[in-house]
């Protein structure tokens, strides 16, 4: 599949060969928080790029209910939802 076509798709029609060709890209400031030193964090980042080369992002990723997160976790909610939007969805104010 084309890079274009993977623009296009969702991450449920994902295929492992698809993920071989997937862009990585981390958004600005998404370890700001991360407690560790440069090389854990390098470690992790591989960690992860390989996850997602293999297709073992698929096999063990889980839905998440946005609603369910937002009474868990709503500090983390409204971070997720900044990151997809500048403002949260206007059915719902995050507090």
């Amino acid at each position: 599949m084309t890079i274009n076509k993977l623009e296009n798709i969702s991450f449920d029609e994902l295929t492992v060969e698809d993920c071989k060709e997937v862009k990585i890209q981390f958004a600005p400031g998404c370890f700001d928080d991360f407690d560790g030193s440069q090389e854990e964090l390098d470690e992790l980042l591989a960690q992860i790029t390989s996850m997602i080369r293999s297709g073992e992002i698929l096999e063990k990723s889980n839905r998440v209910n946005i609603d369910d997160l937002i009474d868990e976790d709503p500090e983390l909610a409204e971070k997720l939802m900044q990151s997809f939007s500048e403002t949260p969805p206007p059915h719902r104010v995050l507090k």
